[in-house]
């Protein structure tokens, strides 16, 4: 009798997790990149032809003036892309084979200033510049989102994820009469 891991995937595949300011690139059928993203945005680019893939995860556009530190570079889309474009090429892919699909960019909290459609923006633009072709993207809105792609085969999935807690439903009170006035005698109903 054969002992199954309860936590090992049914379904065979491996499974990669990405998180802000990584890159992987695969060309191996049987694995996964995964990620959650709030407003940082996450490119999925692949080369349909050659079989070869990749996902990156970045925090913010671009870096500010003063920012100086060559290692936070990798939290910024302008280094993830080029890095995941360059790694993705290492491999074998064609520039002009491209394609990407683009997840992320939610403004997770009221009142402040919309950092993931920045990021939105940033990577469009990006993908026109370079004359990527854009095939999909689930962009915007209010809520974080788990993303699943398979570089190999260019598919990808995405779900949306909900932290919020509904609100308690609001109950009506009956409003009762004003009370009687009282003549000391005791009434039972």
């Amino acid at each position: 009798m054969t002992m199954l891991n309860p936590m090992a995937p049914r379904d065979g595949l491996r499974r990669i997790t990405v998180i802000q300011g990584e890159t992987r690139v695969s060309r191996d059928r049987d694995v996964v990149l995964t990620t959650v993203l709030g407003s940082c945005i996450s490119a999925c680019l692949y080369d349909p032809v050659a079989g070869i893939g990749g996902l990156n995860h970045f925090l913010l556009a671009e870096p500010g003036a003063a920012e100086t530190d060559p290692k936070s570079m990798q939290r910024y889309g302008v280094y993830a892309m080029e890095v995941l474009i360059n790694a993705m090429m290492a491999l074998g892919a064609q520039r002009h084979s491209l394609k990407a699909r683009l997840f992320g960019g939610a403004m997770m909290r009221d009142g402040f200033r919309d950092i993931g459609a920045a990021n939105a923006r940033f990577a469009r633009k990006f993908l026109a510049d370079e004359r990527i072709a854009l095939v999909g993207e689930d962009v915007g809105g209010m809520s974080a989102r788990r993303v699943e792609f398979r570089p190999a085969l260019g598919l990808a999935r995405c779900r949306h994820v909900t932290d919020r807690v509904p609100p308690p439903p609001r109950i009506a009170r009956p409003t009762l009469p004003p009370p009687a006035a009282s003549t000391g005698d005791v009434e039972f109903f």
